[in-house]
């Protein structure tokens, strides 16, 4: 039998939380971790590996004439599909809820190859916010043999759908794996707009990304004048600020903040980059729910740009508030921070929800256990927070 397993990405996000179950994998020796890069952003994937000391070993040729949903999740099932069948792997391995994770979700099941769903579990409870994802995510999980969730919480949810307790694990988040062995290494920032500012300043960093496309528009112009205030009102902070690279949004960014003092506007940063910035910085404002995952395990609280958001653990456990778009509600709570040290430590007094930093280590021996190759893991410890308010599956 094959012991190949193919790990489908085909965004930076997906490359960095795929990244270290490879190496787990490769570690175990059980398994042969095949990194298989979907087409749908291949560079940015290359750019992710590259931070753990990996490439690609499979890159898709997908063509985009319109850039719509259907014809991305199409030329990536055909690629897919005709790829499996003459290398077909034993297992194979998506990340959360993107167009890749579907496309590879669907092409393995219908190969009945088992899919195995990484970062499984998670809902908003609405179709259209976070859309496509939460609608991606849902389906998924309907082809998929095994469900690893990040959380006890996700686990409830994939309970409560009908999922077969015995097909679920809480292995953690590999984010957080991921995040702590990039920032522990303190490499020298890449980007020289970023070590510039952070070279001799002794101010206090405010952390701030606003990438999902709700955010857009008139959101965005909410959220830049609420940074323009907190500028204003204290100076003892610098703001940096990584744009999405789509250009409407760049010009929309750089005409609310060019020239203002003490904000650093830059490109998508590479991910030493970004992990190193939120080891360091005091406050993170983001609509990003990686962030929200890493921020805890550097004790770093997060207010989320967002009105919902699918990682409500980080609300229960209180390292996280939700203050969607409003400048004046976040410029109040972000003050709240910025006046009271002990106030913004309590937040994440109580650690990170996401992860203990060995979900990769149990996502590789679960994959093994699927093939009757290791016996099954145990699941992550559920948090003390969870307990607390009865988030357990």
């Amino acid at each position: 039998m094959s012991r190949e397993v193919h790990l489908v990405g085909g965004t930076r996000p997906e490359a960095v939380k795929l990244a270290p179950v490879a190496l787990a994998m490769r570690d175990a020796g059980l398994l042969e971790p095949v990194l298989l890069a979907s087409g749908q952003h291949p560079t940015m994937v290359t750019q992710a590996l590259a931070a753990f000391g990996l490439e690609p070993d499979i890159t898709l040729q997908v063509d985009r004439a319109t850039g719509s949903q259907a014809e991305l999740l199409t030329a990536m099932i055909r690629e897919l599909d005709e790829l499996w069948s003459v290398r077909t792997p034993a297992a194979v391995i998506v990340q959360g809820d993107t167009t890749t994770s579907l496309a590879g979700a669907l092409a393995a099941f219908w190969r009945r190859i088992p899919v195995v769903h990484l970062e499984a579990g998670l809902r908003s409870g609405d179709l259209e916010s976070p859309f496509p994802e939460e609608g991606n995510r849902r389906l998924v999980a309907q082809v998929a043999a095994l469900h690893l969730a990040p959380t006890p919480l996700a686990a409830m949810n994939l309970l409560d759908e009908k999922i077969p307790a015995s097909d679920v694990l809480v292995t953690g988040n590999t984010v957080v794996d991921a995040t702590l062995a990039v920032a522990g290494r303190r490499l020298p920032f890449e980007n020289p707009d970023v070590a510039a500012a952070r070279a001799n300043s002794t101010n206090r960093l405010v952390l701030v990304t606003a990438h999902r496309r709700e955010s857009w528009g008139e959101p965005l112009d909410r959220i830049l004048a609420a940074v323009k205030e907190l500028i204003a009102r204290y100076d003892d902070i610098d703001v940096i600020l990584p744009s999405h690279p789509n250009p409407a949004v760049r010009e929309q960014v750089d005409a609310a903040l060019a020239g203002v003092e003490r904000v650093t506007v830059t490109d998508p940063l590479p991910y030493p980059d970004l992990s190193r910035l939120l080891s360091e910085a005091y406050l993170v404002l983001t609509d990003s729910g990686g962030i929200q995952e890493e921020a805890p395990s550097f004790g770093v609280p997060a207010l989320v740009l967002r009105e919902v958001t699918e990682r409500v653990e980080s609300l229960h456990a209180g390292c996280a508030k939700l203050v969607g778009s409003d400048t004046g509600l976040i410029v109040a709570e972000a003050s709240e921070l910025l006046d009271s040290r002990v106030r913004r430590d309590s937040m994440t007094a109580g650690g990170n929800p996401y992860g203990d930093g060995l979900a990769a280590v149990r996502t590789a021996q679960a994959t093994a256990n699927l093939l009757g190759l290791a016996p099954a893991p145990e699941a992550m410890p559920v948090p003390q927070t969870a307990l607390a308010t009865g988030v357990v599956a």
